[in-house]
This record gives structure tokens, sequence and C-alpha cells, in this order.
């Protein structure tokens, strides 16, 4: 499937009147999520113009991400009604005062997390979590409200923002400017689940050259770290999934062996130290944020050495881990983003999307299978339940 090359903002992108605008409440269409597990509801929501430090976006693309389903149907935090969605690529629409490095027209893509890069964290290369521009969970802006409603009542978002709408007021530190020649399908993944996978492989776990991995999970988070892996030279890439059409699909983005769990009664960290010879891999990711299957990637490293990655999301607050495989000296980490410092990491990232000179390079077209619009986003939900179903792209 193919969609528009690039995203190089034209007339009909942005308003002719967006100077008048700046100051104006935009009415505009939304997807709306009223209660867990109810099915979204496309309306039209008032969105604010943005005060100090913050932008409003045009959106132009969004995605679904196993995140935004799971804070619908599972968890009611932040609370509702919400307008989902935090993978996208927009138009910077308008910005508010104190804003810098941002302007009427930029291509952006929102992200959960900041960069400072004057905190502990963003100074130190052992992680990426912002101190001053952290994850938030209260479905609002930093100070404590919403650009965003509905008749009258407050809506909140997912994360820093929401996608799923015409347009969205972002704080201004969870955008990062990217170059628009970009596809805008590679845009829309690079904001959340395909950078989580692969800044795992490539920031977070550094994977050594020649070394063995396993990826628990072929979605986009699991093909993110195939082709991570691939990047940083790995000799044996073994992709696992109950999906045999993720097969095919893995070996696109360098998966060398692949194992079928239901193929076999025995468990997949059986099956992974067999087909290792009986040592496992140096690297394991688990990206289903199924809980029994992050004991299972810790049990699938080899011993003394050994580390394994949590990259799934789950609905419970604690997990059975061997205490045996920890003290024989394997490693358990967990990680946000991949490891990627937003603003620093992002552009590098975007550029071999772009280029796609080489094996090295980033080529996402197999992650791209179906494409719907705004007004057909139950539709999507409906897609994703498909075997041959990757990423879903919504048109906005």
């Amino acid at each position: 499937m193919s969609v528009s090359s690039r995203l190089s903002p034209g007339q009909s992108d942005i308003p002719t009147n967006a100077a008048a605008r700046a100051n104006e409440v935009i009415t505009c269409k939304a997807a709306v999520c009223w209660g867990l597990g109810e099915a979204m509801k496309v309306e039209e929501i008032q969105v604010e113009p943005p005060k100090s430090s913050e932008v409003r976006v045009k959106m132009l693309y969004a995605s679904i991400c196993h995140t935004d389903i799971f804070y619908c149907s599972e968890l009611s935090l932040p609370m509702f009604p919400k307008v989902p969605g935090h993978e996208g690529v927009g138009v910077v629409e308008s910005v508010g005062e104190n804003v810098t490095g941002l302007k009427e027209g930029d291509v952006v893509i929102p992200t959960y997390l900041g960069e400072c890069g004057e905190c502990e964290n963003c100074r130190s290369p052992k992680t990426n979590v912002c101190l001053k521009h952290p994850v938030t969970f209260t479905g609002l802006m930093p100070d404590g409200t919403s650009r965003m409603s509905i008749r009258g009542q407050r809506l909140h978002h997912i994360f820093s923002c929401s996608t799923w709408t015409e347009y969205m007021v972002v704080n201004a530190n969870y955008l990062v400017k990217i170059d628009p020649r970009i596809a805008p399908s590679d845009a829309s993944f690079l904001s959340c689940g395909f950078s989580t996978g692969y800044g795992a492989a490539w920031k977070d776990a550094k994977v050594e050259k020649g070394s063995s991995v396993a990826v628990l999970g072929l979605g986009a988070v699991g093909l993110g770290v195939l082709q991570g892996a691939r990047n940083q030279g790995a000799a044996r890439i073994i992709g696992i999934d109950k999906n045999e059409r993720r097969r095919e699909v893995g070996e696109a983005f360098g998966m060398t062996d692949f194992i079928n769990p239901n193929e076999s009664n025995k468990s997949i960290s059986e099956l992974v130290n067999e087909l290792t010879g009986g040592q496992g891999v140096d690297y394991s990711f688990e990206c289903t944020g199924i809980p029994s299957l992050v004991n299972e990637a810790l049990q699938a490293t080899k011993v003394g050495k050994g580390m394994s990655m949590v990259l799934g999301i789950a609905n419970v607050p604690t997990v059975d881990i061997s205490l045996m495989a920890l003290l024989s000296g394997k490693t358990l980490k967990g990680c946000f983003f991949g490891g990627i410092k937003v603003q620093s990491d992002i552009p590098v990232i975007v550029d071999k999307c772009i280029n796609k000179a080489s094996s090295l390079d980033i080529q996402l077209d197999e992650l791209l299978t179906h494409e719907v619009q705004l007004e057909d986003m139950n539709k999507a939900f409906e897609l994703l339940k498909q075997p041959d179903c990757v990423k879903v792209l919504i048109k906005i």
C-alpha cells in the first residue's frame, strides 16, 4: 500500500487564514472514547488556541498503537471522555508565546517524552527519561488543564497529546520537527511503536555485532527490534509469534529464524534454547505485554551474560520472575521509547527512512497494510484483528 511520498506542506495543509485563526477556538472532528470498552464516536470538538510554550497542530496522518487500545479497553486512566492516539504527524498551525525552534508550517511528530538536554538524565548516556519533561499519565496539559472540549465537557488525551483529531494542542517540548521528505506513514509509525523497538536494540540494549537475539511478538515494536538488531550486526535474530503471516514480514526486517509457539507443546524459552544449542540468546525482547512471557524471555537468555528487555505494556502491577535466572547472572531491564532521546535521535532515524540506500537504512513499507479515513475509526479496529494486518494508517 502506498500513500503520498512526502510531507511537504501545501496550500491544502495549512489554512490560508491561519494567522487570523491563531487566537480562535477551532471546531473540528475527532474520535472520542466515552467509556471503557466503548466504540469510538467521530464527533465535533472544540480545540482552544495554544497557550505559552504550546503549539497547535493540524494533523495529517495518525496510526494506532497497542497502547491506545489498552487505555481505551482495559485501563480507565486517563479519565474519560478522551481523544486517543499518540502516533501521528502533522503541521504546525500556530504557536503560543515562548515557543522557539518551531513555526507555522513545520512538519512535526508528537512524542510522549521530552528532552531538555540539561537535566541529570538528559546528560547521561544511560537513560532517555527526561526529568523536566517526563511521561505523563494525567491526560492533561502540564498545567493540569485541557485545550479540548466537547459540548462544554473537558476532554482528556493519551500521554502528551491526541492524534485522532483534525487539530490538537501539545506542549512544544513533546514535539519533534522532522524532514518533510519522509513518507507520511513512516513519520507516524516513528512517533512510537517502531522507534521503541528499533531504539531498544540500538540505544538501550546496544546489541553487539555477531550476537544472538530473540524477539517475542512481531508487531510494530517487535519488527523495530528486528531492524535495529540487524543494523547493529546481530548474527542470529529469532522472531517469535503465533501468527504465521509474520514469518514473511519478519524476514523483511532482518529475522533469520522463526518460531510459532502454536506448533509445539514446549515453552518459548525451551524452543529458543533448542534452536541455540542449549545456550539461549545474548538478548531477548518481550514486546507482547503478556505477563507470563516476561519470565519466558528472561529464561531464553544465556547464563551469566544474557539480557532481557521488557517493552510490552500489561494491565498487571507485578509479574512472576525466576529468582534463579537473576542469580545466574541474567539481566532483566525495562525501557521507555527504546532509550531514544527524542530531539537527538529521532532525526537520525528519519534520515535512515528517507535515504533507503542500503540494508542498514530503514524501509517501513511492510508495516503499512491498511489505510482508513478518520470517519472510519471503528473499521480500523476491526482491521487490526485480521492476521495480515500490521499497521493501520489513519488519514485525517
